[in-house]
């Protein structure tokens, strides 16, 4: 016991600065590693993205506590998740608000009656498109838009879905790679207190397919960066 409490003082230095980080990391920010394309385009396998923890809450660290309440998500806001369904970290879109009705017409998406609209646009350097090709498009309705994924051969059976109306205390959520996510129209309303943060950049990004090697153009890389005719996305 006293050789431990010794060590314990000589590295008290140490051990404060790592339960400092542990309580920042809990509490303000982290990162995460993305291992699935549920995201693709926007976020790409093997990309690592910030999560701004305080972005909603002040949570007690370690817990999904509450402490100050700063703001809610909003439609179009990727977020990140701790999924008592999918038993698992998420990352996915925030598609439908608290009392939102929300629908899928053949992947064509209604909020409130309303449907978005659909621009192709030209993403090179998917890997899943070599054994599913698809297709992109910019979805847009009002002010929001962003890149969504459509498989050419694979159609999701969910690509028809709906109406629901999102209920108080929840969000609808789903995957910007529309055919190939596991998100609401699968495992329902996500709660509120489920969501851990939000993330709009990636913090580095290491490709699978070429032996791990930084994706050096994805570094600090905005998620919804600006859309134009042709989005290429970089190895």
């Amino acid at each position: 016991m006293r050789r431990l409490l010794q060590c314990l003082a000589r590295n008290k230095g140490f051990i404060t600065f790592m339960l400092c980080l542990i309580m920042f990391r809990s509490a303000c920010a982290d990162w995460s590693v993305v291992p699935t394309g549920s995201m693709q385009p926007t976020i790409q396998i093997g990309d690592r993205i910030f999560i701004d923890k305080a972005a909603y809450d002040i949570r007690l660290p370690l817990t999904h506590i509450s402490l100050i309440h700063l703001a809610d998500p909003q439609r179009g806001d990727i977020v990140v998740l701790d999924s008592h369904a999918a038993k698992e970290r998420l990352v996915k879109r925030v598609i439908g608000i608290p009392g939102d009705q929300v629908a899928l017409r053949d992947n064509v998406l209604y909020i409130n009656g309303v449907a978005a609209t659909y621009s192709p646009v030209s993403v090179n350097g998917i890997h899943d498109d070599r054994r599913d090709p698809a297709h992109y498009d910019v979805e847009q309705l009002g002010s929001l838009q962003h890149l969504v994924r459509l498989s050419r051969y694979y159609p999701s059976e969910m690509r028809n879905f709906g109406p629901v109306t999102v209920p108080a205390g929840h969000y609808l959520l789903m995957g910007d790679n529309r055919d190939n996510s596991e998100d609401s129209r699968y495992l329902g309303f996500f709660p509120r207190n489920e969501i851990v943060g939000r993330s709009r950049y990636v913090a580095l990004s290491l490709d699978p397919n070429n032996d791990y090697l930084p994706r050096r153009q994805r570094f600090a890389a905005p998620l919804d960066g600006p859309l134009t005719a042709s989005r290429h996305a970089t190895e």
